[in-house]
């Protein structure tokens, strides 16, 4: 199957082709800072940026072809020498609307299982464990890039699909109302994963009554042989009628997937992995217990494309953290370790961070800096409040800095005797900190990626190269060039 002159007349907006050639294999880029030689460059009209203003760089580098509005085609013409004869020009009425019916017609001829994972906590981790798992059962298959979740980063993923796969997983995040029924929409996934509900998006999204219901629209569109995998342990989930069949994980016996026994010391985390009927030993070299549980949702699917049990477990065991999930670095000057644990947050995964903390016995000081948890609406003062109480639970914090505006709440409750410094940024948090680290120190770092804590983590990490252990696909000829 190829993107071609057939193929847009699938879609359902009209596309007209106004020069150029087809490349064999196409590659889409919204984005000229990681377009690579090549790519096609949408230029997607934003309420701030448009890509048209961008059609230079994208030629510059290369670019193989230009999707651009039919309003704008002087933005094509004023491009003179840099736009090549054989550069593919397609004209369309609205790019991200062409983009939308593009990738929904593509999805539309693959037959193979199409994976989609939401939830409040784990998503990104889940999607690749299960990416795991499928490459230890060396299938090919197609996994989505980082936590391209939104609509946008949906569809150009949904365009990286090909026959040569035998199955696709992808990432669905939401913030709004109604937002999962068009992801869904889009997608047409045939097994659903919900790993969890907590307060997460609140704002957008309302009780947490509201954002189970939201996230059970993943299987508003499932057919009589779709499938659902969702959290067992939780009521919103677990006691709800479903018109399709589901799988259910968690600790409780009810449950098809379970983990028993957990135990976590200092290092590891063992557990019996328990598959219907079978049980397994499990160990891996995580301290937090959401890796427990994220390695249920992956075992529930991967048991469902019918890899082996004995590389399921071989999966859990080789799977390494992603970037910013409780991430361990170097600290500079040799001073000790950072756990990098800022990709974003919510009351849930604070208080698995901070407990996982405290389960890592160490002679080393334990400094903690954590974050405004955002989104949270009206309910924020009350979660940032019971985060102040909860630090009772981790009497071997040393130090505590709060960086942001909510956090005034959590000081307000933090348990007499802790050391604490409330700070308005990420860059104050820094000098905070660099006054506190003794040579030997051991630090988390916690808050809502708006906070900035990511900076603070580069600012204070031994330089090293970024990894992220699972590649976005384990056949290299298929990719996305793009960051949103």
């Amino acid at each position: 199957m190829r993107f071609d002159e057939q193929f847009l007349q699938q879609v359902s907006v009209k596309a007209t082709v106004v020069q150029g050639h087809f490349p064999n294999d196409m590659h889409l880029s919204i984005d000229t800072r990681n377009l690579q030689a090549g790519d096609i460059f949408i230029a997607l009209q934003g309420a701030r940026v448009d890509g048209h203003q961008f059609l230079v760089d994208a030629m510059k580098k290369k670019a193989g072809g230009l999707i651009v509005a039919q309003t704008k085609m002087h933005t094509v013409q004023a491009l003179g020498s840099l736009l090549h004869q054989d550069t593919l020009v397609i004209a369309v009425e609205d790019p991200l609307t062409f983009l939308l019916h593009a990738a929904a017609a593509w999805r539309a001829q693959f037959s193979y299982p199409v994976i989609a994972i939401t939830g409040s906590v784990g998503k990104t981790s889940t999607k690749q464990l299960l990416a795991t798992m499928l490459t230890a059962h060396r299938m090919n298959f197609f996994v989505s890039r980082g936590n391209q979740n939104t609509k946008i980063g949906l569809a150009l993923n949904m365009l990286a699909m090909k026959t040569c796969h035998e199955a696709a997983i992808f990432e669905v995040g939401i913030s709004k109302r109604g937002e999962m029924a068009e992801l869904t929409h889009l997608l047409q996934p045939t097994t659903g994963i919900i790993t969890g509900v907590g307060h997460s998006h609140m704002e957008g999204l309302g009780t947490l009554v509201d954002i189970a219901l939201e996230k059970r629209d993943l299987f508003k569109y499932f057919t009589e042989g779709s499938i659902g995998i969702i959290n067992g342990d939780q009521p919103l989930l677990a006691q709800v009628a479903y018109v399709h069949p589901v799988i259910k994980f968690g600790k409780k016996t009810v449950n098809q997937i379970q983990a028993r026994k957990i135990s976590i010391d200092a290092h590891s985390t063992t557990f019996m992995l328990k598959i219907y009927k079978e049980k397994h030993m499990v160990t891996v070299n995580h301290v937090h217990e959401g890796v427990v549980f994220n390695a249920l949702a992956a075992t529930a699917a991967a048991h469902l494309l019918n890899v082996p049990h004995e590389t399921i477990i071989e999966g859990i065991k080789q799977f390494n953290v992603v970037q910013g999930r409780f991430e361990r670095k170097p600290l500079m000057h040799n001073k000790g370790t950072v756990i990098n644990d800022c990709y974003n947050a919510n009351p849930e995964s604070m208080k698995a961070a901070l407990l996982a903390f405290q389960r890592i016995e160490t002679k080393a000081k334990k400094i903690a800096v954590l974050g405004d948890m955002l989104e949270l609406g009206l309910t924020s003062p009350f979660w940032h409040r019971q985060l102040g109480r909860f630090l009772r639970k981790v009497p071997s914090l040393s130090h505590v800095i709060l960086v942001g505006d909510m956090v005034h709440w959590t000081r307000k409750m933090i348990p007499v005797g802790v050391s604490v410094e409330v700070v308005a940024t990420w860059q104050d948090a820094v000098k905070n900190l660099e006054n506190n680290l003794s040579q030997d120190s051991l630090v988390l770092v916690k808050g809502s990626n708006g906070v900035g804590l990511s900076n603070l983590v580069q600012a204070i990490s031994e330089p090293q190269e970024t990894h992220i252990p699972v590649p976005a696909t384990n056949n290299a000829h298929n990719r996305v060039n793009n960051q949103l």
